[in-house]
């Protein structure tokens, strides 16, 4: 049985109920393939209702995003006027480091429907299913030198924030560095990842997920309590299109804001909407366990971490403790 032949079945009669019992015998193949095949169609971003003694029911497809939908609506200068839509990719990271190697202009954007390889901080898998999120790199070719990267991720941070509250009214914190959360839940990531020669930035792709349209059942287990998405959290779908559009205007903005101006607004913006702040954590970093209450960012974006003793540390890359508060 292939797929396209059951969605068939499906379509043709969208809007009631076909049995268990009558697909397979249309299809024929057993009643246990037919359930392996909605699985996948689920998995796709099919919503296919399942009723006992009634069998299966086509509720909804998989919204697609539109190269020429998006590129109406954008009122950007650069961002994301050069723009791959992509189906499924491993990762639009490694997509779009390949065409910066090859000289991709800054602003340019890789979007895909699915990641088969999403990746976030620390080397986490990030969940990607198809048509319910924004998957996307944004490539940046900032004439920065080296130790003021970390000041691109909290820009990120702002600037996804900022979107995603322009869209959907929710009070949406930043968890140190670019975590961005709901509740306590995450809904959204950033991922920075850098090309340098000479203590100079060659370039940075800048990596954004956002689960828009996710349900609870696209999640495993372990991560239900603590990631939601914007459709979960508001109890509505949400226009991803919307989302793309905001990301890559807001970011444009900012990005102009930070070269006119420098780091001092984006500082500002930052710590009034981090959550990590003014709390007790426990940092993971590269030159062991930091325990304090942080109370800042620096002139270079580093966290200010208040020690127990009164003195003052500055981390720059960590992980917060699970243990932690936000």
């Amino acid at each position: 049985m292939n797929r396209p032949t059951l969605l068939g079945l499906l379509e043709e009669h969208a809007g009631r109920y076909l049995s268990g019992e009558e697909i397979s015998r249309l299809l024929d193949v057993s009643r246990t393939a037919v359930w392996k095949q909605v699985r996948k169609l689920e998995a796709e971003g099919y919503v296919i209702e399942a009723t006992p003694r009634l069998g299966y029911r086509l509720v909804s497809r998989p919204s697609r995003l539109s190269l020429a939908e998006l590129t109406a609506r954008l009122r950007t200068r650069t961002f994301g006027r050069r723009l791959q839509l992509l189906d499924s990719v491993p990762s639009t990271q490694d997509e779009l480091r390949r065409l910066a190697e090859e000289g991709a202009p800054e602003g340019t954007v890789v979007l895909a429907e699915q990641q088969t390889k999403g990746r976030g901080r620390m080397g986490r898998v990030w969940i990607s299913p198809p048509g319910k999120g924004v998957w996307m790199s944004l490539l940046l070719r900032p004439a920065i030198p080296l130790p003021q990267a970390p000041q691109l991720t909290l820009l990120a941070a702002v600037a996804l924030t900022r979107a995603i509250r322009s869209v959907v009214p929710l009070d949406i914190g930043i968890k140190w560095p670019n975590d961005l959360l709901v509740d306590g839940r995450k809904i959204s990531g950033i991922l920075l990842e850098s090309a340098a020669e000479d203590e100079r930035l060659r370039y940075v792709v800048v990596g954004i997920g956002v689960s828009v349209n996710l349900e609870e059942a696209d999640y495993p287990p372990e991560l239900r309590d603590r990631a939601v998405s914007l459709r979960m959290a508001a109890g509505k779908p949400i226009d991803r299109t919307a989302i793309v559009v905001a990301a890559l205007e807001e970011f444009e903005r900012f990005y102009e804001l930070y070269k006119e101006q420098g780091f001092a607004p984006i500082r500002s913006l930052w710590e009034a909407r981090c959550v990590t702040l003014n709390r007790p954590v426990s940092l993971q970093t590269s030159h062991g366990l930091v325990e304090g209450v942080p109370r800042g960012l620096d002139p270079l974006g580093g966290l200010i971490v208040e020690l127990p003793d009164g003195k003052r540390e500055v981390v720059y890359s960590g992980e917060i403790g699970s243990g932690s508060a936000p």
